[in-house]
């Protein structure tokens, strides 16, 4: 990345990360027939019925990997429970974490959101240890390899690493 970002925030911490292709269901990219429209939408009207409103968002993740870096969830922004969303899958608990994904190319700062469907309580789509999905506003010229910035609070979650 060109020049060195600082915090915006006290008590920010950063990761670096590499966009890498998902698994399609967030976005219904991958044409499951249980989530035409993907699991996103699906699942926003339970949150915002919770308090938590995704419109303003992009329907999809970005799957960012943040090898080396690992990170530790501490408080989040948001937690649901028991969210039984589809009637193909079990109830599930989601944590939501806020956060900034820095996009270099456009020199964006975009706020968003480190969404975590709790792996004790989701059935398929694991995801290896070192990706994060991020709930975030459109970005206009991104692909996949692209390097971008993740920072949060630490309070919120703990970024280890290089």
């Amino acid at each position: 990345m060109r020049g060195k970002l600082k915090p915006i925030l006290p008590d920010e911490n950063f990761a670096n990360a590499t966009l890498t292709r998902g698994h399609g269901v967030a976005s219904g990219k991958n044409f499951d027939s249980r989530f035409p429209h993907g699991t996103l939408a699906m699942q926003a009207p339970f949150f915002k019925e919770r308090g938590l409103d995704l419109s303003h968002y992009f329907n999809g993740t970005l799957d960012l990997n943040l090898f080396p870096f690992k990170f530790h969830f501490k408080n989040p922004a948001h937690y649901f429970s028991g969210i039984k969303w589809s009637e193909h899958l079990p109830a599930e608990n989601f944590s939501f974490f806020n956060c900034v994904v820095h996009h270099e190319p456009e020199m964006s700062l975009l706020h968003s959101l480190l969404y975590w469907p709790h792996p004790s309580t989701k059935p398929e789509f694991t995801q290896s240890e070192s990706i994060v999905e991020i709930i975030a506003p459109k970005i206009g010229d991104i692909k996949y390899g692209d390097k971008l910035r993740l920072s949060a609070q630490t309070n919120e979650i703990l970024f280890i690493g290089k």
